[in-house]
């Protein structure tokens, strides 16, 4: 269980907006669904943006009530849309967004994203002064301050179930499969996966890993006189990565299958760990508002709600924890 601090009523707000935004991500509805209820019974309206930042500079703002929320909660994706949009980089356009939404009584903006979206928001308060908070909302878990990310928990499984069932396979025909899984620059789900799923090796976004260095450290499996592997492989930067390396390990004499699982991992239902998280954050969201604070991202430490200054965002690189690097080298070993 998360502990929610109790906070004292400092600011009034009438009306509240709120945008996911950057990559969808599980359980961005259900933490729409508890801004808008927990706004609600406070006698706070709430507005969505349609399409992220694009819908908050170029289309009206939607009414969002207690009844239009309901029956979101188990729905995958984001009923508000998302997008990525290069005209909210000039400061300009943000000075005019802050005015147009002023001039419809909004008093505070809530941002569901990843850290492009948070950082996005931080310039959107220091150039306008309009009363910003974040939320973390990205399958990455790759955001500093937070323990979890809403979405990370759905992904991993998902790719779990897959991985589960390429291992069948791998094991019926004495295979070595390669399993991509999403995450960008980032590792948290190769590692989590990784880990959960058995594999033989993990392969994360900062190695540089050919086929003569896999199969060396795959060389004590093979020992333990087993035919099959399951190798986890970060997307990284590269979309031909895994493809290549591969085709580099059959060169090898190690017939080698690539599986990308790609999108996969961001649809789906959300797990019952997102949806609570993403309900926790989603009302704490309402609560450190009206409490006065701005300009900070809330996300979960050690089990308890944390805040974080949205400057940090875009310039700190939360790093994979070392335990579990370990952990994961030994359970490979």
């Amino acid at each position: 269980m998360w502990t929610l601090p109790e906070l004292p009523v400092q600011r009034e707000l009438r009306r509240i907006a709120i945008i996911t935004s950057g990559g969808d991500a599980p359980g961005m509805n259900a933490a729409v669904r508890a801004i808008t209820r927990t706004a609600g019974s406070r006698g706070i309206e709430t507005l969505g943006a349609d399409r992220g930042y694009s819908g908050l500079v170029h289309e009206p703002l939607r009414p969002l009530s207690m009844s239009s929320v309901g029956s979101i909660l188990q729905r995958g994706g984001t009923i508000l849309k998302t997008d990525r949009c290069e005209a909210f980089m000039d400061p300009a356009v943000r000075l005019q967004t802050a005015d147009a939404l002023r001039a419809q009584g909004v008093d505070a903006l809530i941002v569901i994203g990843g850290d492009g979206s948070l950082t996005g928001a931080h310039h959107f308060f220091a150039d306008t002064g309009l009363p910003v908070l974040g939320l973390p909302g990205t399958i990455d878990n790759d955001i500093v301050g937070t323990d979890d990310s809403i979405g990370f928990d759905t992904a991993v499984n998902t790719a779990l179930e897959a991985i589960d069932r390429i291992r069948d396979t791998a094991h019926s025909h004495d295979r070595l499969f390669l399993v991509e899984v999403m995450g960008r620059s980032s590792g948290f789900i190769a590692l989590s996966v990784g880990i959960a799923g058995g594999a033989e090796a993990i392969l994360l976004p900062d190695e540089a890993v050919n086929a003569e260095t896999l199969l060396a450290r795959m060389a004590q499996t093979r020992t333990r006189e087993k035919a099959s592997s399951l190798v986890v492989v970060a997307e990284g930067t590269d979309p031909t990565y895994t493809t290549r390396l591969a085709a580099d390990l059959g060169a090898q004499g190690r017939p080698a299958r690539a599986c990308i699982l790609g999108h996969i991992q961001r649809g789906g239902s959300p797990s019952g760990h997102d949806r609570v998280l993403a309900s926790v954050l989603g009302a704490s969201a309402v609560d450190h508002l009206q409490a006065g604070y701005s300009d900070i991202m809330l996300g979960i430490r050690e089990g308890a709600i944390a805040r974080t200054a949205l400057e940090r965002i875009g310039h700190e690189r939360k790093k994979l924890p070392e335990a579990w690097l370990a952990l994961a080298s030994t359970l490979a070993s």
